[in-house]
């Protein structure tokens, strides 16, 4: 199986602060990391080490952030097929982080909702049924539904995960065939949390139904009415940016390496590796490495 992520690409700036800012007030800060972030390329990553065959395909601007994620891409097992968009700023991310390890997330999307839908429809032209797709809710609407829609045709394996949430999400449901969602997400798309949530989603057409809930661990629901809760690994979080991403990267290698589709193995594999996260500053640079992947593959 190889894995196709077409999402968006960013700078993550962290900002350390004391507790979020209320209307009006200003807050001193303390910048704690710049890294190459956006949550298909974070996907992607955690993908690509996990030992998955992962092509990235995302566009970028023509401004100094744009060289910076192509330095940084050039470190990782990817095959990262980005599109330069000259006049487009490239995507970033500000993220406020505090001594919680909770943090808040400003995102700019201009150069992956300019991403062109023939180009991204070009680059999946090697794919063969049972591959992978990977999206997020980065792009815009038509190139959204679209390569799902041209994905499942294909006879691929489409996973999505409904973050930033969008109003045009409702179409995309009957295209799904795995969903990643924390618990604000199934608030404002089902209106529920648990059980009752992945009973909705999969009401929408939605094979398998993945809910986290930090701390309290995450549960895997199949159309099948089959359902299992995996506890979290506990962890001492200082920032948890990224760890969704991580989960659901390391949950979908762990789950095509073995043959497979997601099982209580792979969620708890997931579990592990976004531990491994939060307990680290930034955002690529927290992420699992190839080798603690292995090891945990390994369990």
């Amino acid at each position: 199986m190889r894995a196709f992520v077409i999402g968006n690409t960013a700078i993550d700036e962290t900002i350390s602060v004391e507790g979020r800012p209320g209307p009006g007030v200003s807050m001193l800060g303390r910048i704690v990391s710049r890294d190459l972030g956006g949550k298909g390329t974070n996907q992607a990553v955690v993908l690509a080490r996990g030992g998955l065959e992962t092509t990235l395909v995302s566009a970028t601007g023509d401004d100094f952030r744009s060289a910076t994620i192509r330095e940084q891409l050039a470190e990782e097992p990817i095959d990262a097929r980005l599109l330069f968009l000259p006049g487009i700023s490239t995507d970033f991310s500000m993220v406020l982080t505090t001594p919680d390890g909770e943090n808040s997330i400003v995102t700019t999307t201009e150069a992956a909702e300019a991403l062109p839908l023939e180009v991204a429809l070009e680059e999946l032209s090697e794919a063969q049924p049972g591959d992978l797709l990977v999206m997020q809710g980065n792009l815009g609407a038509e190139t959204t539904e679209t390569l799902l829609k041209a994905c499942r045709e294909r006879g691929m394996v489409t996973a999505f995960n409904p973050s930033p949430l969008r109003p045009y999400f409702e179409r995309l449901w009957p295209f799904i065939d795995i969903a990643f969602l924390n618990e604000s997400e199934s608030l404002s798309i089902a209106g529920c949390t648990g059980q009752e949530a992945a009973k909705a989603l999969h009401a929408k057409g939605i094979r398998q139904v993945v809910l986290t809930a930090g701390t309290e661990g995450a549960m895997l629901s199949t159309r099948d009415g089959d359902c299992v809760h995996v506890p979290a690994v506990k962890a001492k979080a200082i920032d948890t940016t990224g760890a969704g991403d991580t989960f659901m990267g390391a949950a979908l290698a762990s789950a095509a390496l073995r043959g497979g589709k997601l099982d209580k193995q792979s969620i708890s594999h997931a579990s592990a590796a976004s531990a491994l996260t939060v307990a680290r500053r930034g955002t690529r640079r927290a992420f699992p490495s190839r080798d603690e992947l292995a090891v945990i593959f390994a369990d």
